[in-house]
Parts: structure tokens; C-alpha cells; sequence
């Protein structure tokens, strides 16, 4: 699909002062464009044979506001807004995407392999909650290593305080964090400093407050439902349109913005049994649209379902997308370190799951589920190690919890080196949660900001139930109090303590140490060695590229160790220990020295790893 100022949904400046709208209302015989601004008129769209209604309206320039009014009475927004100026229920406004910084037009992205992402919430992670205010962190960010912003859905939502998955306008830039030309400004400074950018969308529904997206047409089916709502229409009749509606906004993202790749929410909720599922369509689609920019340009989904369909090439039934967020990698790991068993927890626990999910990817591949009654995912050891997303922090992992605690409030100092260790040395893409480098110890419970009363008290009442579904106790923040979104901000400041500090530097030197080392930033599970030692509270993961091999020793247990690790014959150097003093422990350890009969010693204390090389 190549979109043009001629063919795309919504209102595009064609120059000169004209303007094309187009819009998908099949239902309605007429439908005219209301210029609120700058005078108030009328003009009528033509119909054609598919549904769609489409005129050229003369002296209309970006800025202008308008409502659709289909037959003479209901005056809705634009479905594909690209500006909501005065949240979900104003008018829509005309965006010239051509008025846009275009410094970054040249910037082709980086490779996927070398993407270390951090996720944040533009609302958040600055006091002024903007996209503007973003700009002046990514400096430090460059600094600590990252290579890739992960943005939370921006898609306007009802109100200014919101997780983002309640979007109603899937083309249109949140208007509280500064609109389109803020999220533009935001990207392109982001490509200036070498960082590629990812927009978290939502295809699988829209957000109940200021949707109307039902008044113009069948965008929802009755067949099936999702957690969130009503489920859209993927595979229904006039599906097509729908179909197309979700794709443009994807591409509307990509090429409007210029953002480098898309985490597509939770797919398992996307209900599409059509012989050419809508994913499969997107991929082609977004492949299509990076090849002819000469981009590099990625789709990273978010799947429960464990299943390699999503990354696997359409040749073989897949669909073609690039990487996936591997939730058993987090689970094992959280599990390890907290001793939880709540909910999908009681799935994990054993050392053995970690090996697992550093050897396979999915932990579960066909092997029954405790927590789901039934046996759960499919095999994805043939799948690269480039197409998994690991993390030991994200925004749902923390804030699908009561208190939306995070790790530094759950365990020890020396456990949250560990964590970033078995991150960030795995042969995976890592993925950190705003202010994890530092310790960051804010809370991200789950807020709201909408304007319907019985729409707030149901999610209240949703948020109760499905938490104490999991198995949690206590109760949760209020999500429409206002409190619940301030104590979510992050405080940086916290790095002004030597221990955040530290921890800083130490994710910082990780991260460097992972760039620069031939066996580490050569992801493979083909060149990769996993075994559990000392009464499985030790995992081993050796790597290896050409000849450079690097091994780490993870320790689990509460008791220091001594082990003789099997390793090549040769010369071994110790790259790094967390227990180190430099790194706010009561000491590291001697080098390990040269193999003898292929093994090399090694003292380890509780909670604790090991980064040895080979020479």
C-alpha cells in the first residue's frame, strides 16, 4: 500500500490551499466536511461504490478545523484525525506532515541485532510530561549506551493521563504531549544522536471514551471479543476497509514520522481467521514502504500465545514480522529472584527455565501450563536469537501489579545486578524500563483520566478483578485519582546516592562491555553453551564468535560457591564481577586464570555473576 496525498484517509494538504478528505461511512448516503475554523462552512463529499466519501475542498490550510456531519446530523471527528487539539471529542485538525523537521530524512536506521531499546512513557518520565521535555534526557541515554527509544502508545486518548492503550485516533499524536509537530521534533532529535525510535500501537481495539469510529461504519464484529471491548473487524464483511484503515495508520506512523519500528500490542487479541491474516498484510506492507525509503524498519509484536507463527516467514505460514517480546525469559527470571508463584508465575521457579529460555527462547513450546489448565506455545529454538525482546522490567510487568512495584522495591542490590547481567549478556535484545539503570524506585501503577462516570467506576471495579484473578492481595491505587499518575513520575535525582550511582555505571559498563565483545554482540543460540552447575543454583552460558568466547557464571543461591568450571583450555580473564567494590559489593574476586584439564575455578558470592574471556 503506497499512500499519497491523493489516496490517504483523512485530510491531506495538496498545496495551493487545497485539501483532500477521504473517509470510509458506508451507511451514510451524504456526508459533508463543518469547518469550525478559520470560518465556519459547509462542503459535501462525493460517494463512490466502496463507501467511501471524497472531495477536493478549496482555501483550507493546516490549522483548520473540521467535523464530519454524515446525513444532516451526527457530526463526528475524523477517524484518521491526525490532530485531536481538543482531546476526543473536538474537532479535527487539518497536518501538513510536509511542515515537519526533515533533518532525518536521510537517517536509514540501524540493524535490528543492534537495538538495546528503553521503553518509557512520554507522560511520565519528565515533570512537563511532553515530547519536547524528552529531548534533553536523550544525551544521558545515548551515554548509558541505549540505541533505541521505546515510546507507549501516543495515539490521542481521552483526558491527559492515560497508559496509552485507550487510543481513539490511531493516526493522531497525543495533543497533551505536544501533537504531531512535538512527536516529529522528538524523533528527529532522537535520529540526530544515532537512536532509532519505536512507537508502541494498538490494532486489537480502540479505547471506549470518544470512539466513534462505529457511527462511520462495520469497524467492529459481535463474533468475538477481546479483554479490552470490542473486537475489530478483520476478517468479517467489509473488513477490507477496516483492514485498511489499521494499515495506513501503521504506515502513517512510519512514514509521516519517521519512526524506525512498531511494537504491535498484544496480537493474541487481534481476531483474524482469514486465510491472509491482517499481520501478514502489514508486514508485506511495512516491508514495502522501507524498501522503497531505503529504511531499515521493524514490526516487534506482543504475543501471550507463544507461538513462532509471528516471526516466522510467511513462506512458512508465518507472518513475517521481526522480533517478539519474550514474556517467559521475564517470568523465569522474576520468578528466580522474588520466589512469587502468583498467577502465570506458578509456572516458573526452577533454574532450569532460565536455561531454557536462554537455549530456546519460549520456556513453554507444548509443555502443560499449570496456570492455564492446558498444554501452551510451540518450539522456538530454531528461531534467531535477534527475534526475541528480553527485559526483567516493562511497564506491564510492573504495573499489572497492585502497588505497580518495581524490581528495586522487590529485591536486593546485589539481585538487580544479576537481573541486568542475564539481561544484557543474553544473546537476545534487551529492553530496559525507564529508570531500571539507576534503581529507579517510583511505582508505575495502572491511571486513567476519562469523563464518564460509570466508564471510570468499571474500569475501578475491572482493575479489582483482575488482579484479584491473579492471585494478588491488597488494593490498588485509584487509576482516575490523580496521585496514582504523579507518584509514577520517575525522580532521577536518585542518582545523586552513590548506590543508584553505581548501579548506573554498572549498566552502563555492561552495556559497553556487550557492544564491544565479539561473543556478545553476536547474537546466536547456535554459538551458545547453557548448563546448570552447583546444585542448580548456577547457570552457565558460554559464547563464542570465531574464536572469541566470553562466559558468565550466574549465582542464585544465598551461600557463596566454589566451582570448577568446564571451559576451552586456555587463557581466561575476569571482565567483570558484581560483587566487586567498584560496583558496591564487599569484594570480587581473584582471575580466574588459565583452564587446567578444561576446567577454571571460580568463587562466587549469593547473588552474583561472573563475566570471564577468553584470551
Amino acid at each position: 500500500m503506497r499512500m499519497t496525498a491523493e489516496n490517504r484517509l483523512g485530510a491531506s494538504c495538496l498545496g495551493k490551499g487545497m485539501c483532500r478528505f477521504l473517509v470510509y461511512a458506508p451507511a451514510a448516503e451524504k456526508v459533508e466536511v463543518h469547518f469550525l475554523s478559520p470560518r465556519e462552512r459547509m462542503e459535501s463529499l462525493s460517494k463512490d461504490g466502496r463507501g467511501y466519501h471524497h472531495g477536493v475542498v478549496k482555501n483550507v490550510a493546516p490549522g483548520a478545523l473540521y467535523r464530519y456531519r454524515m446525513d444532516g446530523q451526527r457530526a463526528r471527528p475524523d477517524p484518521a484525525s491526525r490532530f485531536q487539539p481538543q482531546g476526543v471529542h473536538g474537532p479535527s485538525q487539518v497536518v501538513d506532515p510536509g511542515t515537519f523537521p526533515s533533518a532525518n530524512r536521510l537517517w536509514p536506521g540501524i540493524p535490528l541485532e543492534a537495538y538495546i531499546l528503553y521503553e518509557l512513557h512520554v507522560g511520565t518520565f519528565t515533570p512537563e510530561g511532553t515530547f519536547e521535555a524528552v529531548i534533553p534526557r536523550l544525551d544521558a541515554l545515548k551515554d548509558l549506551g541505549i540505541t533505541a527509544i521505546e515510546l507507549m502508545p501516543v495515539a490521542q486518548f481521552p483526558g491527559s493521563r492515560n497508559w496509552g492503550y485507550d487510543g481513539t485516533y490511531p493516526f493522531a499524536a497525543q495533543n497533551s504531549y505536544g501533537g504531531p509537530k512535538g512527536l516529529a521534533g522528538l524523533v528527529e532529535a532522537c535520529h540526530l544522536r544515532g537512536l532509532a525510535v519505536v512507537l508502541d500501537v494498538v490494532c486489537n481495539h480502540i479505547g471506549p471514551e470518544g470512539n466513534y469510529l462505529g457511527d462511520f461504519g462495520p469497524y467492529f464484529t459481535g463474533r468475538y471479543r477481546t479483554p479490552w471491548g470490542q473486537a475489530v473487524n478483520f476478517d468479517g464483511p467489509h473488513s477490507d476497509e477496516v483492514r485498511r484503515f489499521f494499515l495506513e495508520s501503521a504506515l502513517a506512523w512510519i512514514s509521516d514520522f519517521r519512526v524506525d519500528a512498531l511494537r504491535i500490542d498484544a496480537i493474541h487479541g487481534i481476531m483474524d481467521f482469514s486465510a491472509s491474516p491482517f499481520l501478514a498484510e502489514l508486514s508485506d506492507a511495512v516491508r514495502e514502504l522501507a524498501s522503497r525509503e531505503k529504511r531499515k524498519v521493524f514490526l516487534i509484536p506482543e504475543s501471550d500465545l507463544n507461538d513462532v507463527r509471528a516471526v516466522s516467514p510467511k513462506e512458512t505460514g508465518g507472518y513475517g514480522m521481526d522480533a517478539q517480546w519474550n514474556d517467559d525469559f521475564h517470568h523465569a527470571l522474576h520468578a528466580l529472584l522474588t520466589g512469587e508463584r502468583n498467577g502465570y508465575y506458578r509456572d516458573f521457579g526452577a533454574l532450569a527455565d532460565l536455561a531454557k529460555a536462554h537455549a530456546d527462547g519460549f520456556v513453554y513450546a507444548g509443555r502443560y501450563s499449570e496456570y492455564r489448565k492446558r498444554r501452551h506455545g510451540n518450539s522456538s529454538r530454531r528461531v534467531p536469537a535477534s527475534r526475541f525482546v528480553v527485559f526483567s522490567q516493562n511497564h506491564d510487568q510492573t504495573g499489572n501489579r497492585p502497588g505497580g512495584e518495581r524490581l528495586s522495591r522487590l529485591v536486593s542490590f546485589e539481585a538487580l545486578k544479576l537481573a541486568a547481567g542475564l539481561v544484557l549478556f543474553s544473546p537476545f535484545l534487551p529492553l530496559l524500563f525507564m529508570g531500571e539503570e539507576y534503581g529507579e524506585e517510583a511505582p508505575f501503577p495502572y491511571f486513567i483520566s476519562h469523563s464518564d462516570e460509570p466508564l471510570i467506576e468499571a474500569v475501578r471495579t475491572g482493575r479489582k478483578e483482575e488482579l484479584k484473578a491473579f492471585g494478588w492481595e491488597g488494593e490498588p491505587p485509584d487509576p482516575q485519582d490523580e496521585s496514582t499518575f504523579l507518584i509514577a513520575k520517575p525522580n532521577p535525582s536518585l542518582q545523586r546516592r552513590k548506590r543508584n550511582r553505581i548501579l548506573r555505571e554498572f549498566y552502563r559498563e555492561l552495556i559497553r562491555i556487550r557492544k564491544g565483545h565479539p561473543a556478545l554482540s553476536h547474537l546466536s543460540k547456535e554459538e551458545m553453551d547453557v548448563s546448570l552447575l552447583g546444585k542448580n543454583e548456577v547457570l552457565l552460558v558460554r559464547r563464542w564468535n570465531g574464536a572469541a568466547q566470553a562466559a558468565a557464571a550466574y549465582h542464585f543461591g544465598d551461600s557463596p560457591v566454589s566451582l570448577a568450571l568446564s571451559l576451552p583450555t586456555g587463557r581466561w580473564e575476569k571482565l567483570l564481577d558484581s560483587s566487586d567494590g567498584r560496583w558496591g559489593g564487599d569484594g570480587g574476586l581473584a582471575p580466574a586464570g588459565r583452564a587446567v584439564r578444561n576446567k577454571v575455578a571460580v568463587s562466587l558470592k549469593p547473588k552474583s555473576f561472573v563475566l570471564l574471556s577468553k584470551a
